[in-house]
């Protein structure tokens, strides 16, 4: 019988150590390549709405994605140059067809981008404070909604192939003016804890943990997600009176 070359055999055990290490390093890289687009507004009431909010969101929200380890996101600079390139409105890259070859260019899967589509707020005077121009500046609690339509476009073929409407509420009291106003529409990244900046942080939240879950989890978390959907249609109906 030939004698056991047990260096043979401690190479052949590392290198099996070495691949299977290197299986489990390929499973939790981030498999899911996305470009999140600039955000638009489709209501009027958000007044916090100006200059450059819509790249703010988005920001924002690639942060939150690379964040969870399960997306790579594509960089700004080569969205834009591509955007650029193609001259592409926000309306023609959701056509179907408007856009086969943008995946191709950007290394991106899916695109991903929303629409503010409801904002409400409300201001309470608790005693104290003053009132100017519909803004409560002390002696005030302050509640914001917001509710932002979610989409995720499959980048060669233009295809919506998710589509989810987030919600996010914040209340906060003593609201000071000039820090509610600018506090979304100013600088988003930095924005003072004003109820507008931090409903839409929570609708960034949920809209991150949402697409974690549909896109990349698939482990039974979506039921959760059509309950949130169909008490949010409820309510909706709800308030709009439709019976």
């Amino acid at each position: 019988m030939r004698p056991v070359n047990r260096t043979s055999m401690l190479g052949a055990a590392l290198a099996l150590a070495l691949t299977a290490s290197g299986a489990v390093m390929a499973r939790e890289a981030p498999t899911m390549t996305v470009a999140v687009i600039d955000f638009t507004n489709d209501t009027s009431s958000a007044s916090w709405w100006n200059g450059d909010v819509g790249r703010q969101l988005a920001d924002v929200l690639s942060n939150e994605l690379s964040a969870t380890g399960d997306f790579k996101v594509i960089e700004r600079q080569k969205i834009d140059a591509v955007l650029a390139e193609q001259d592409l409105a926000a309306s023609s890259r959701m056509r179907p067809g408007s856009s086969p070859h943008s995946g191709n260019i950007t290394g991106a899967q899916y695109l991903v981008t929303g629409s503010v589509a409801a904002y409400t707020e409300d201001t309470s005077n608790t005693g104290g404070g003053l009132n100017i121009a519909g803004f409560r500046v002390g002696g005030g609690k302050s509640e914001a909604y917001v509710a932002i339509d979610l989409r995720v476009i499959d980048a060669e073929t233009s295809e919506v192939v998710y589509a989810r409407t987030v919600e996010g509420r914040s209340s906060g009291g003593g609201v000071n003016l000039r820090g509610y106003v600018s506090g979304v529409g100013g600088d988003f990244a930095h924005a003072k804890k004003t109820p507008a900046s931090k409903a839409v942080r929570a609708a960034l939240i949920e809209a991150t943990d949402y697409l974690d879950c549909t896109m990349v989890k698939r482990d039974g978390c979506e039921a959760r997600y059509q309950q949130k959907e169909q008490r949010r249609r409820e309510n909706t109906k709800k308030t709009l009176d439709l019976d």
